[in-house]
């Protein structure tokens, strides 16, 4: 997926260059955005699945758990 966002990317900066329609071009920038949310989602849900439960019981649970919050709050800004 993250090869389809930089190939999105690169198609947007060449619509940029080109000065295409603006509608277009936010269009593009949305299309990106929607890509990288799924990567993040996959890469937290793979992280819970993972990391933070295999910190469960173990002097690194908190941090784990901590870390989960503060990207929680990222994405809820």
């Amino acid at each position: 997926m993250l090869k389809t966002a930089r190939g999105q990317v690169d198609g947007l900066l060449r619509m940029v260059e080109e000065d295409r329609y603006c509608i277009d071009i936010s269009n593009q920038v949305m299309a990106v955005q929607a890509i990288l949310r799924s990567v993040n989602r996959q890469i937290l849900h793979a992280h819970l699945e993972c990391c933070v439960t295999d910190s469960m019981g173990t002097a690194d649970e908190k941090q784990k758990i901590d870390e989960i919050i503060k990207i929680i709050d990222k994405l809820s800004e």
